[in-house]
């Protein structure tokens, strides 16, 4: 818990990794996830690479697994998933994995294209079955006369003289009556209609009607409404154009029978047929579930495997080789405190693999920044995250995390003060807290309720602290709760000047403290629930709230300046302490620490009795800065000769902070100048090396004060000019945006006071539009009508003030900690830790997840 303060302390180490152990010791560093690999191949292109025939081998496999996964999936087989954690597999054992996803490959994908030819077959038979039915209706032959002499057609019940005349004129002409039938697209049969009415000139007689059941599209797959035609047409070249048309909309045609008998042996015929095909599918349907079922328990594993394997190569092409090519090495950032481990892990790839010749490693002096190391967990990880979305803490600078853990919550609760809707939220949490080992719930892609389950702690505080912030405000669904009675004995009212007449004719009446018996003391705890029936409750809990929000506020800066202390004892700039820390915190305590001494100063100088006398804190505070009095009465004896005292020591405090520290390092430069280049504190840059190797100055507060080691031997070393003005800027910059920093920071943790009364008011609102139309109506329609309402009441309360209200209150939380608490300390100007771990795998798979 240690490191949850400062990240941790990194060290870059060198691996030599021998090529038969390299596989095995790279899979034990990604089972423990401590190092993380440098790029030493970045001049190279991927695809000349050492490895990328393993990586095509790894993607090869996770192709075969996808497609099994989808398969899986059509036949809703459950894939089992359990806790086991498999290794990556043996290089040895890759191949026998491999024959064997194909293997399985080949045998689905033979499965597959014959269930599909089959439910082709059967598709066509069936299309073929119902246009046998339905054409029976079109054509009735009679036996008198030729078979095609008289039609009789449900579009066209008789045909009149003149086409009757021309049937017999192309008999006569040696013509033959053609039928063509078959199914259509109910969408294409109105086209198709009015094609062949223009194609023919008239030379055919469509029929059609649609079928009541939708069949499947044997090209798409889809359910679609169909519809059987029967096309009869004059002559061979009438139908041929018939043919084409029909091509052209992509009609299904069949074979047409001649006569009622042929018709009735084809329909068994394919009756006969289609209970075949219905047999042959089941079986083909239960040997290919056996087939995935067999897949679906090894599956998991295979996935894992796969994917760790390929992880492995994707480090191994990061590596480079030795003269001899017989020894990888690799370049890694480990933290210092696992070093023990790296070396484990070494040995233990070296000792499963087989190898004769250990892997090694040793540490190397680096002059780059480390990447930072934060361990948390489940309950410090939702903090550490709000801190990183500002930004990652630069290599061993304080972490505000910790002290997040307190702050945040409470400045939410501060704003977000209703006892009641903290309970709801913290019951929220806890229910979230008691789930997170369910499975389910660490497998849900449901991203929205994922981001409450990642918060699920900081909620629960977040809830808890409102809880008691609504119980110091006394206010709980905008209603008061009378916990230990009123401090306001209203027995004594008809007494003195109150008499009878005064309590029924006035809605409101006003309690004075100072009469006697009236005002028994302050309330044990919170506010006194008689302000909720006072009709200057809003003025009283103004006043009440911005004080305290200005109080917590210059606390919270000024705690913020104080850890910057811990920055500077760390990296060994204690001249920051002088002519940075102290002239800031001077800067801060003179004006807005006195602000806060004169607000307790007045709740603890005046009474209830004298408190009409007492004189106003911002009259006063605004007199501080103009030197005068202007006859105000002072709140205590020497005030404006201490006033003037802290505005003399707070304008003292500004040049401090523009000039000391640019003329001390001038100062320095001119002795590093004097007494040679290897003085303490002056920067240096390596001839001849790309990589830039520098002392740390005490100006360069940017680089979170990462001090790198200088390497062996004495080089040649030529000092750095030092830039006077440029020092001098940045240090103007920060004091300019540190002295109106001060101000405006101050002004902003108003919001406090702002969304608090905001939240009470919109509850208030809420319980007078909505709950009492319920509680008003006292009769026995009142009591069903307040089923309705509390309905109505509840949704809007945690859709609007729990929802709503609550990420208002978390945004400006959020806001008061990146720009009015963390820009005092914190750069976060440093780059995240990022091992090589198995762990960080998506191991709860999915067909996308590999594909």
């Amino acid at each position: 818990m240690g490191t949850f303060f400062r990240s941790e302390e990194m060290c870059l180490a060198q691996l030599f990794l021998q090529s038969g152990a390299a596989y095995e010791c790279v899979s034990e560093m990604g089972e423990m996830g401590i190092v993380e690999f440098r790029d030493l191949n970045q001049n190279v292109n991927v695809f000349q690479r050492k490895y990328v025939n393993e990586i095509k081998k790894s993607e090869e496999m996770e192709r075969i697994l996808g497609y099994l996964l989808g398969e899986i999936k059509k036949t809703d087989i459950p894939v089992p998933e359990g806790e086991v954690n498999p290794v990556a597999p043996l290089p040895k054992h890759v191949l026998a994995i491999q024959e064997q996803l194909q293997k399985l490959e080949m045998e689905m994908k033979e499965i597959t294209k014959n269930q599909e030819k089959l439910k082709r077959n059967l598709l066509e038979l069936t299309q073929y079955t119902y246009m046998l039915r339905i054409t029976q209706k079109f054509v009735h032959r009679n036996a008198e006369f030729e078979p095609y002499s008289h039609l009789h057609y449900e579009e066209f019940p008789s045909l009149e003289k003149e086409p009757l005349m021309e049937q017999r004129s192309m008999l006569r002409l040696g013509a033959k009556l053609g039928f063509i039938s078959g199914l259509i697209h109910r969408v294409k049969i109105e086209a198709f209609e009015r094609m062949l009415w223009r194609a023919c000139k008239g030379y055919t007689i469509l029929s059609y009607s649609e079928i009541d059941e939708t069949l499947e599209d044997p090209d798409t797959g889809e359910k679609t409404s169909w519809v059987v035609f029967l096309v009869s047409f004059w002559g061979e070249q009438i139908g041929q154009k018939v043919k084409k048309i029909c091509d052209c909309y992509h009609c299904h045609t069949y074979p047409y029978p001649g006569s009622n008998e042929e018709r009735r042996q084809t329909i068994e015929e394919l009756n006969n047929r289609i209970q075949d095909l219905h047999t042959v599918l089941i079986r083909t349907e239960d040997y290919l579930r056996l087939v995935l079922c067999n897949a679906s328990e090894s599956i998991y594993t295979w996935v894992i495997q796969v994917k760790k394997m390929k992880a492995i190569y994707h480090i191994l092409n990061m590596c480079s080789f030795d003269v001899t090519n017989k020894c990888l090495i690799a370049e890694v950032w480990c933290p210092v405190a696992d070093l023990p481990l790296l070396r484990r892990s070494l040995e233990d790839g070296s000792r499963k693999s087989g190898s004769t010749v250990p892997s090694f490693m040793n540490r190397l002096p680096t002059s780059e920044t480390p990447p930072t190391l934060i361990r948390t967990n489940k309950f410090t990880s939702g903090f550490q995250n709000i801190v990183n979305a500002y930004g990652i803490a630069s290599y061993r600078e304080v972490n505000p995390a910790p002290y997040t853990v307190i702050t945040f919550p409470f400045l939410f609760a501060v704003m977000f003060g209703d006892c009641g809707h903290g309970l709801i939220m913290s019951l929220f949490a806890v229910w979230m807290v008691l789930s997170e080992n369910n499975p389910n719930r660490r497998q849900s892609r449901n991203e929205f309720m994922n981001v409450f389950f990642e918060g699920r702690y900081l909620i629960l505080l977040m809830g808890l602290f409102s809880v008691y912030t609504g119980l110091i405000y006394n206010d709980c669904f905008s209603k008061s709760l009378n916990l230990f009675g009123s401090g306001w004995n209203v027995s004594a009212m008809f007494t003195g000047t109150w008499t009878k007449g005064d309590i029924t004719g006035h809605h409101y009446l006003s309690l004075d403290p100072v009469a006697n018996g009236v005002f028994l003391g302050p309330y044990p705890f919170g506010i006194d629930p008689i302000w909720n029936l006072a009709n200057n409750r809003l003025s009283f809990l103004n006043s009440y709230k911005m004080k305290m929000s200005v109080i917590l506020g210059i606390i919270h800066m000024t705690f913020g300046v104080v850890l910057g202390v811990f920055n500077h004892l760390h990296f060994k700039k204690k001249i920051n302490i002088y002519l940075i820390f102290v002239p800031e915190i001077l800067f801060m305590v003179s004006l807005f620490g006195y602000l806060v001494f004169m607000i307790f100063f007045k709740w603890l100088a005046y009474s209830a009795e004298t408190s009409k006398d007492a004189p106003s804190i911002l009259i006063h505070f605004i007199n501080m800065f103009l030197f005068q009095n202007n006859g105000e009465q002072p709140l205590y004896t020497g005030q404006v000769a201490l006033q003037v005292f802290l505005v003399i020591v707070a304008v003292i405090s500004v040049p401090v902070m523009l000039l000391g520290k640019p003329l001390y390092l001038y100062w320095q430069s001119k002795g590093s100048r004097t007494f040679g280049p290897y003085r303490k504190g002056y920067q240096m840059v390596r001839r001849g090396s790309e990589e830039e190797l520098s002392l740390l100055t005490d100006y360069d507060m940017e680089d979170g004060g990462n001090r790198g080691h200088m390497g062996d031997g004495h080089r040649d070393w030529e000092a750095k000019e030092f830039d006077f003005g440029d020092v001098f800027m940045h240090q103007a910059i920060h004091t300019i945006e540190y002295c109106l920093g001060c101000i405006s920071n101050t002004a902003s943790y108003l919001r406090l006071w702002a969304l608090s009364l905001a939240h009470a008011q919109l509850s208030e609102v809420l319980w007078q539009m909505v709950m009492q139309v319920g509680l008003h109506v006292d009769t026995k329609v009142g009591v069903l009508l307040l089923v309705p309402v509390f309905g109505l009441f509840a949704i809007l309360t945690i859709f609007i003030l729990l929802v709503m209200e609550g990420l208002s209150a978390f945004l400006h939380a959020l806001r008061l900690h990146w720009v009015e608490f963390q820009n005092k300390f914190y750069l976060g100007t440093g780059y995240k830790f990022t091992p090589f771990s198995f762990k960080l795998l998506h191991l709860n798979f999915d067909k996308d997840d590999i594909v």
